[in-house]
């Protein structure tokens, strides 16, 4: 099986937005207050391509793109970055992309001089809980104030 990660183009902006209100919805995030909700998810090549210190990451199975994810800067901080919008198709789950993805944002994010890495995600989501609380992700008791997504119900932090 042939998997390649690399950074989103200009046309894969339409799938990624399906993908991501897809599986958002697969998982209740509907409506303000989640993720696929933002505005950046009609044209996520233009929204990370025009911001520094971030990107975006697809992850294509046999060619096609199966999933997704992100790291940019939290509420503008240069010391706080958020790791967004990881959101895979069922038929990409299990082949280790969610982990493969979040790594390479991560360590972008480290060389980027990021201190720490937060994010935002809903109880409902238990594989990629599980795969934060792998990375050294550790839980915390409420969202970091600037938080855009009011409707989580679990935020993590980690320090880079």
């Amino acid at each position: 099986m042939r998997v390649v990660i690399r950074p989103i183009k200009k046309e894969d902006d339409a799938i990624v937005c399906d993908i991501i209100k897809q599986v958002g919805a697969e998982y209740g995030a509907i409506g303000e207050g989640f993720g696929p909700s933002d505005p950046e998810v009609l044209c996520m090549s233009q929204h990370y391509g025009n911001f520094s210190r971030s990107q975006y990451l697809v992850a294509l199975v046999e060619g096609k793109v199966v999933g997704g994810c992100g790291i940019a800067s939290f509420s503008g901080s240069q010391s706080t970055c958020e790791l967004k919008k990881l959101f895979i198709l069922p038929e990409g789950r299990g082949l280790g992309l969610g982990r493969r993805l979040a790594t390479q944002c991560l360590e972008f994010a480290k060389a980027e001089g990021f201190e720490r890495c937060y994010l935002d995600t809903l109880k409902s989501m238990t594989s990629a809980i599980a795969l934060y609380d792998a990375l050294g992700f550790v839980h915390l008791d409420g969202p970091l104030l600037g938080t855009e997504h009011n409707g989580c119900d679990v935020w993590m932090l980690k320090e880079l």
